[in-house]
């Protein structure tokens, strides 16, 4: 028999906190260290939502505790909840200030150290009120946070989903894997150095995500070159020093060193085979519109690659050429 439990009169804010937290860290210790409260007030936090909802929500483990598909479910809801409420928090602010706003961003790790710097410097310059949230991990990890709301948009490598998902995939830049090198470099010395003058020199990799690091591998193996004796970091920091301060040279996604594209310090080694295709844009739900920062910061995004196409360091997809030519003015205003 169906028991009414009147959610809607008794459930509260707190409640939704609690259990969201709870199933992000697995840990009553940790989800109560996390929210701010104590673990006894959150234990008994925990103990209303069981007695209210009638069910268990959590299975006790040795070490933490492990969702049941009751509280999967409430923390799912919550999610999308909170989402929401800060949705709304945001578009008041907006209406209080037009040139304001909050734009929440996840974004790939490639695309955090390489367009997204010179996009939010333009963001900052043009619209000096807009707030920014960003959220970096995988494509897999961001994904949900866009369909509970927590996310406004994914910017990075579009890889295509196994299944359909039901998000929209905008292609907005190519981000190639790429030989890099310090400008001044002897392998510049003739235009189109062969297989045979690169493998001369020692190599510098970083150690990135799975994908990435199988695209890079994937290019070393179609040229040849050797990466058993090769340096490997996880830092771009130092992959960055090393690359002006020697004659070590680097494969990696080209945009990752985009600042210094950019100033020329660093360039890209003609390759003697063409590279695979990377493309890279925008993930966007299709439920829900963006909010008007998330507008301002793609029009941004837009004129930061503008630029990167004018240099000939990457390719702006067709599909976005002719948007680009409208937004570039409003993207470097003030900049």
């Amino acid at each position: 028999m169906s028991v009414r439990r009147y959610l809607d009169q008794r459930l509260k804010l707190h409640h939704l906190r609690a259990v969201e937290a709870i199933v992000a860290q697995r840990s009553i210790l940790k989800a109560a260290a996390v929210i701010g409260v104590s673990q006894p007030a959150l234990t008994k936090t925990l103990r209303e939502l069981e007695d209210m909802l009638q069910q268990r929500l959590f299975d006790r483990l040795p070490r933490g505790v492990r969702p049941t598909e009751a509280g999967t479910l409430l923390a799912q809801s919550a999610r999308r909840i909170l989402a929401e409420l800060r949705r709304l928090d945001e578009a008041l602010d907006h209406v209080a200030d037009p040139e304001g706003g909050t734009v929440a961003l996840g974004t790939l790790p490639v695309a955090a150290t390489g367009v997204l710097p010179g996009a939010l410097t333009r963001l900052k310059a043009a619209h000096p009120g807009i707030a920014v949230r960003l959220d970096q991990g995988r494509t897999e990890e961001l994904l949900p946070k866009l369909a509970a709301g927590e996310i406004d948009l994914i910017v990075g490598r579009l890889y295509e989903p196994a299944i359909p998902d039901g998000f929209s995939r905008e292609p907005l830049w190519e981000e190639p894997i790429s030989i890099l090198a310090r400008a001044e470099h002897p392998v510049f010395a003739n235009p189109s150095p062969t297989l045979d003058k690169l493998r001369c020199y020692d190599l510098i990799l970083p150690t990135v995500s799975q994908r990435v690091g199988q695209e890079i591998e994937i290019l070393l193996e179609m040229l040849a070159l050797q990466p058993a004796a090769s340096l490997r970091s996880s830092s771009y920091g130092f992959i960055r020093e090393m690359l002006h301060a020697t004659d070590l040279i680097s494969v990696m996604p080209r945009l990752m060193m985009a600042g210094d594209l950019l100033r020329g310090t660093l360039k890209v080694v003609p390759l003697p085979i063409p590279a695979p295709p990377r493309p890279a844009g925008l993930i966007l739900p299709r439920d829900r519109p963006l909010p008007p920062a998330g507008h301002a910061f793609v029009a941004c995004l837009r004129a930061h690659l503008a630029e990167f196409e004018e240099r000939g360091l990457t390719a702006v997809s067709s599909t976005d050429r002719s948007r680009g030519k409208s937004d570039r003015t409003n993207g470097r205003k003030g900049s």
